[in-house]
């Protein structure tokens, strides 16, 4: 039974799946900061209180629902242009990578495969 479990929890990319989830939660709770604490403060200098939930039609809260329509699309955008940021960053640092790679030229391999090419051709 013991190995049962040690088989399951090591089954596939668990350890994988575990730290995707726990960066995830972390991820998570930067974005929830940077919404609350930042752009919606900003939003209501800008337009006054940004909260809707006062808003009644009869015994229908239509407010909550507009406040988690405008929580949504905030987010949404704060999490795209926080990605995107992200994937410039890391094209950045492949761009270093390759000019590195660029000026130490060419690799062992790389010289001992010419040097083979060009002996077969001498033979040859």
């Amino acid at each position: 039974m013991l190995k049962e479990l040690k088989a399951f929890l090591m089954r596939g990319n668990i350890v994988d799946l575990a730290v995707a989830v726990i960066i995830g939660g972390a991820f998570g709770a930067i974005v929830t900061s940077l919404v609350k604490d930042i752009i919606t403060p900003l939003i209501g200098m800008a337009i006054g209180q940004p909260d809707f939930s006062g808003i009644m039609i009869g015994s229908i809260a239509i407010g909550k629902f507009i406040n988690a329509i405008v929580n949504f699309l905030i987010i949404g955008t704060s999490l795209f242009l926080m990605i995107k940021g992200l994937e410039k960053a890391q094209a950045t640092v492949k761009k270093e990578e390759t000019i590195v790679e660029d000026v130490l030229g060419p690799t062992e391999v790389e010289l001992l495969a010419d040097i083979k090419a060009l002996l077969e051709k001498q033979q040859g």
